[in-house]
This record gives structure tokens, sequence and C-alpha cells, in this order.
């Protein structure tokens, strides 16, 4: 018997069948039987089931002697189906990459519920993939299982079968069928939720939702949309057999009439002729149904009101005017837009004509983000080493709380962060300025780049358009014409900058700014930072930190994050971190669990190396900073063609390695069940990579930028040789042979203040 009997009817959906079949067979928990059932499609869904079948005895091809509807083939699958649970799934679906293991896992959790309901996310033909919005109802704190009387707010959840597993002795014994007809999830999904004696949920992504460009049954207009009476029908028939269940009947009455009133108002569904027809049977079903007294807002007590008197022309004639107050709205708001853009302009021009102030410095990071990066350590140089120049750091609202006390934060956008481009004497930035600045006479512009550089980049990118995309190389020279420092780590960048940037600019290789935090740090900093992560004592932390792939549309998950920790044992846990291109948006990253964090959001990449005992990567320019940290790093080496084929690296990571190369999660797991991760091999190509790539690094790198560029020192501070360096250890324990004193003395030290602190960690979610 297997675990899960995946039942998915195909009619019509031949181009989207392979992908539906494979994301199930290819699901990393193979226990299941895939039953397809050919709902006598007239195009190869019949041949294609076949196909799979003879190449895989877990799939069971069902062949319908005639055409009956969806409902009538997921019966015919189950009357077939010998799992535990049943999983519904549309032929022009998927399941997510380990979907089926969390499933599982959280069945098992908790204790066997009768219903277990997970999330999903819309992908459109476009490539854009975006998540439920209704999941914050599928929170898995609190106990569970449950009732839905005990979590009511499932019901606003979309009551379909392909977003809930259901055991199938319980759908059995309460002879749960689908009937015939649209909208055939309905009379299922209601009964279900309200019968089950448990119900469990999972705050994951488990399926995804094709919005299809065209051919959808929803995006169709028919009569056969009609079937919606017949099914709210049955619903309420059923709560007539079970007069426990009367308590639900204000609920389903409010759904049943936003259903209604979402069938009516979207256009591609009811042809013009049958709407009146549509509001005749609307205003008998919400007669027939309606609790008076029922608790509504009173919108929705006014939909549901002209739905009851079925008054058509009212109806309309207010959609209308809903229609025109948005288009209304919209094209006030544009010209509000217009003119603040104009007005702000004229300032920036008036500020421009006004004397520079040699006492002020604005900084900023790729993406309005908060303090970090190599511009943040450059604002913490300048208040230490040049407190007369005073800083402002520019960010999105959202991010401003990441800003640390001492810079000023602004806006862009705002009149305060044009007059502060226009007056301020330097301007720091880790990628491109704001395209509306104008150079002034006097201003140094100082470019930090966001690291050292891996995969190709700048004008090197002409040949690579899957990474270049929409890139404005002649806007990028000309950005590149008004730098006057371009700060470098080491030989490689700086040569790199020089061919792929090709300007005027003075290059200050001074090693990485923001690797001077991995020098000055202590052991305290490091035990702060790991408890507030929620990091036990004694627990190894990896650091997951896989580059943005840009080949993909959506970013699919290379790694079973999950599995990896069950497999090395409580002592590991994981902090998952996004690349910047894609984190909390796009496709999953990692499944929830206790020991796999997702710090995507976290406002410091550096605090979190300092909090790690080992970085996983595949291509992220991250391995270059965590080797100065002189911790373990190992290469996961995905998809090294495909990378190299649309992207481009400058450097061969296989044939000159930071640790330890894995090419699949296996070999990743033996690495660190081993304990090769931190062996002698892995400390000498370390060490080797260090050097190369690490010649400055030694935490004065900030400050040499500051001396030379704002005090106009020629004489520097002399960079440390690499045997004498003594980074922070990643024990929170300190270690006097790293620190080079006793423990008690490096405990006396001041905590770094520029360390910055998380609100706290929060499990993993796929976001979309």
């Amino acid at each position: 018997m297997p675990r899960f009997s995946v039942i998915v009817p195909a009619y019509q959906v031949q181009a989207y069948l392979h992908a539906c079949l494979e994301s199930v067979l290819s699901q990393s928990c193979p226990d299941l039987e895939l039953i397809v059932v050919d709902d006598c499609s007239p195009d190869a869904c019949g041949a294609i089931a076949d196909e799979f079948a003879a190449r895989d005895p877990r799939v069971r091809p069902v062949h319908l002697p005639r055409n009956q509807g969806l409902g009538p083939a997921r019966n015919a699958g189950m009357e077939r189906a010998s799992g535990d649970y049943l999983v519904f799934l549309d032929g022009d679906d998927t399941l997510a990459p380990h979907a089926l293991r969390a499933i599982a896992d959280r069945i098992k959790e908790t204790g066997e519920p009768d219903v277990l309901v997970y999330d999903y996310a819309r992908t459109y033909w476009t490539g854009e993939t975006v998540r439920n919005r209704a999941a914050a109802h599928l929170s898995e704190r609190g106990p569970a299982p449950f009732r839905l009387a005990d979590r009511p707010g499932l019901l606003k959840l979309l009551m379909v079968a392909w977003n809930k597993t259901v055991r199938r002795e319980f759908a059995e014994r309460a002879g749960f069928t689908f009937p015939p007809g649209y909208y055939e999830d309905t009379p299922w999904t209601y009964p279900v939720l309200m019968t089950a004696g448990s119900i469990a949920t999972l705050d994951r992504v488990c399926v995804h939702y094709r919005q299809r460009r065209r051919g959808s049954i929803l995006g169709t207009p028919s009569a056969r949309h009609l079937d919606v009476f017949t099914q709210y029908d049955r619903v309420f028939a059923y709560l007539e057999s079970y007069p426990e269940l009367a308590r639900w009947r204000p609920v389903l009455f409010r759904r049943m009439a936003d259903h209604l009133t979402t069938v009516f108002t979207r256009p591609d569904r009811l042809p013009r002729s049958l709407r009146a027809e549509f509001l005749r049977r609307a205003r008998v079903h919400c007669r027939r149904y309606r609790v008076p007294g029922a608790p509504a807002p009173l919108p929705v007590r006014l939909r549901h009101a002209l739905l009851r008197l079925g008054l058509r022309r009212t109806y309309e004639a207010l959609r209308l005017a809903s229609a025109l107050r948005r288009r209304t709205g919209k094209a006030a708001a544009k010209l509000l837009r217009a003119a603040r853009s104009a007005a702000l302009r004229l300032h920036y021009r008036v500020q421009r004509r006004l004397p520079l102030r040699a006492d002020r410095a604005v900084f900023a990071a790729d993406g309005g983000r908060g303090h970090g990066c190599n511009p943040g350590a450059l604002e913490d140089a300048f208040r230490t080493f040049a407190p007369h120049v005073r800083t402002a750091w520019a960010a999105a609202p959202e991010h401003h709380h990441a800003v640390p006390p001492g810079p000023r934060r602004l806006t862009p956008g705002t009149a305060a962060y044009w007059t502060a481009l226009a007056r301020s004497r330097y301007l720091v930035h880790n990628t491109a300025f704001d395209p509306g600045l104008v150079k002034r006479r006097g201003q140094v512009l100082i470019q930090t780049q966001a690291g050292t550089p891996l995969a190709y980049t700048g004008l090197d990118l002409q040949e690579r358009p899957a990474a270049a995309r929409d890139t404005d190389f002649t806007r990028m020279l000309r950005d590149v014409d008004s730098w006057d420092y371009v700060v470098s780590a080491n030989r490689h960048s700086t040569l790199t900058w020089e061919r792929v940037h090709p300007g005027g600019y003075t290059v200050l290789e001074y090693g990485q700014p923001r690797t001077d935090v991995f020098h000055r740090a202590t052991a305290a900093d490091v035990a702060r930072l790991r408890e507030s992560l929620g990091i036990p004592e004694g627990t190894v932390a990896i650091l997951y930190a896989p580059a943005h792939r840009d080949y993909r549309r959506t970013q699919r998950v290379a790694l079973d994050l999950e599995r990896v920790v069950t497999h090395l044992g409580p002592r590991f846990m994981v902090l998952a971190r996004a690349a910047p291109e894609h984190s909390g948006c796009a496709g999953p990253l990692v499944a929830s669990g206790g020991r796999v964090l997702d710090v995507s959001d976290h406002p410091s990449v550096e605090s979190l190396c300092l909090a790690s005992d080992a970085l996983v990567t595949d291509y992220s320019a991250l391995v270059f900073d965590y080797a100065g940290l002189d911790r373990p790093i190992v290469l996961h080496a995905d998809e090294p063609e495909a990378y190299e084929a649309a992207r481009g690296t400058y450097v061969d990571l296989h044939a000159f390695p930071p640790g330890a190369v894995v090419r699949d999660e296996d070999e990743l797991i033996d690495v660190f069940a081993g304990g090769h991760w931190r062996g002698s091999r892995s400390a000498r190509l370390r060490a080797a990579f260090r050097e190369r790539f690490c010649p400055h690094d030694d935490g004065r790198a900030a400050e040499r930028v500051v001396r030379r560029v704002v005090l106009g020192e020629k004489d520097l501070p002399p960079v440390v040789p690499l045997a004498e360096r003594r980074p922070a250890p990643s024990s929170p324990t300190l270690d006097p042979a790293r620190t080079g004193g006793p423990p008690s003395a490096a405990l006396a030290r001041t905590p770094l203040a520029t360390v910055p602190q998380p609100a706290g960690p929060r499990t993993v979610t796929d976001s979309f």
C-alpha cells in the first residue's frame, strides 16, 4: 500500500501533462502511485499516460470510454486508489519539488489527520510566480491537529481539491465523491472540511497552479458556469442532511454570495447573453439560503443585497461607477506624480547652484537597501576616522530600521534626498548611482562595487544576453565616467574592473571594506549573533548562499535542506540566504523546519558569516569574503555547464577551489558527516584561495580608503601579513591561539557596535 495516491485527470492538456507527471515521479518521496485518468481526451493525453506507465510501474493509466468531466474523472481515480492519502492534481499543474516529502512529514508529525491543507502559488505564462495571498491562514502555530471549528479561517482559502490531501479511509467511510459539472470542487471541499475529525496545515507551497494564457476552463466564457448554482444546492443539501453542521450555514452563505459575485464580475466567464439569467438565479439562491442577521461588512452586505434583489441594472451601474472611480483615481495619481517629479527636478537644479558642503557624504547600497556591504563599512569608517564629515544613508523606508544610529536617513525621491545629492562632496555607492544624478565640479564619487567579481559583469555581459537582460551599456559607461575612485579587494578585481568598466577613475586596491568586521568582531560578538539567530550552543551552523540563475525565470530548489539536516542529525542547522535578485519573491528557496532558518531578509550578510561555522555555495561571490574569515567552505557544483554558458565565470572554482567540492546532495551530506568539510585538505585549499583573493583583507580596508580620499594621507596603514591575522573565531568560546591573548582579555573588549542585530529569526516559508 503506497503512502500517496496522486490522481491526475487529463483532458486536452497534452502540452502540460509531461511536466505534471514528471513533477510527481521526481518527488524525493517515492512512496506513491500515480493514477492518470484519460477523460476520453481528443488529444495525446492518453498516449502520454501510457508512455509514462511503460517506463515507471508506479503509473496506472485509466482510459474512460466517454468524456465525463473533471469530477467523474477524479471519482474513477479514487475507485482505483490504494494509498493512505489521496492527492489531487490537475493535468496542467505541477507539484513543487519535495512537496510530498514535506506533506508526509507533516502528516506524521500531526498524527495522521483526516485532512492536511497546504499552500499553492500561481505560475503565469510570463514566468511570474505569485504565492497565495491568504497563506496566513495556514500558520502552523497552535495545536495540531484541530477541527474546523478551531480554525474557521480555513474556509477563506480557495475551495479546491488540489490544495488538500485527504485520508482515503476517511473519504471512503463518509462516501465523498465529486459531482459532474463546473465548480465540482465546491460540494467536495466544504463537506470534507466540515466533517473531518482532524485537520492540519502545512505552511509551504506544494502546488504550482498554472495560469494559462488561453484554454483554461474557468477562463472560457460558457453557459457551463451556471453549474455553480447546482453545486451550491448540493452543499446546502449536505448541511440539511447533517443538522449538527447548521452552524456553518451563515459562513457558507457568505462564501456562496462572494463566489457568485466573482463569477458574475469576471468578464472571461459569462457570455453577455447570460448575465441577466445569472443574476436572476443568483437572486433565487440568495433568498433561499440567506441567514438573516449574519454579520458582514457593509460593502459585502450591499453586494449580497443586490444579488438577493436581482437588481441587475443597479449592480451594473455601481460596477461602472466603481471602475470610473478607480480610473479617475489612477489618472489623478499619475498627474500628481508627474507634477511632483517636475517639482523635484526644479528643486535639484536650484540646489546644484548652491555651494558644495565639504563636510557632507551620502551613502547607498544596491536596491535602496539598509546599511551594509562596502558602503556601510565606509560610512562607519567616515564617522570613525573623519568625524568632521556628516554622513547620510539613502534607503527605502522599509529598510530604515536597518540603518544604525549616526547617519541621517534619506528616502530616495524626496526633496531632502536630492538636496543631499546636489550639495554633498562625497557620494558612495556599490552599484549604479541615481540616473538623475548630475556630477558637480568638486564632488567625489566612490564606487565600491559589490564584491570580488566571479560571474561576468560590465562590458563582458554584451556576449551574455541571458545575464545582461535589459542592461543599457551606454548609460553604464556614462555612469563609469563619473567615478573618481573604485575600491578593489585584490589584483584580480583591479584587472577586471579596468577592463569591463573602462574609465578615468583611480583604483584603490586596499581590500574589501565589508570584511573589516571579520577581524574586529570578538568571540562575544559571535556568541551574541548566534544567540539572536536562535543557534543552540554546540550546533554547527551552515550558511547556505546560492547564486542567482539568470537563465531561469523562476529559481528552483537546488538542495533539499530539510533532508540534509535530517541526515546530519541535531548537531547541524542551516541558515539559508537567497541571492538579492530573488529573495522574498519568485520560487521557493527551502522548506520550513526548526533547523532550517530563512535569513534572506537579515540586514547584514556579514553578521550571518560571523554567526556561521561553514559556507555552502555554488557561484556566489560571497565565497571570496568568507575565505577571509578563514572558515570552511564547501562548493556545491550545481549545473556548472549551464551557469558557465549563461553567465560565465572569471575564476574556475573547480580547478582552484576554496575547499571541498561536491556534485550532489548525497556528497554534501557525506562531506559534513565525515568531517571532510574541515579536514586538512580543505584547510590547505582555503589557505591558497585566501592568499590569492584576500591579500589586503586585514580589517583596515575602509580606514585606508578614508585616509586616502578624505584625509589626503599618503602613508597608509600597512597590510597585516596573512599569518598574523586573527579573524573572529566561530566558536562562542574564545581560542587563545587565534586571539593572541587570554580569553578574559578579549572578552573585556567592547562589543562591536557595527554588527547589526536582527529582530529575531523566522522559520523558512516559501515566499512569493
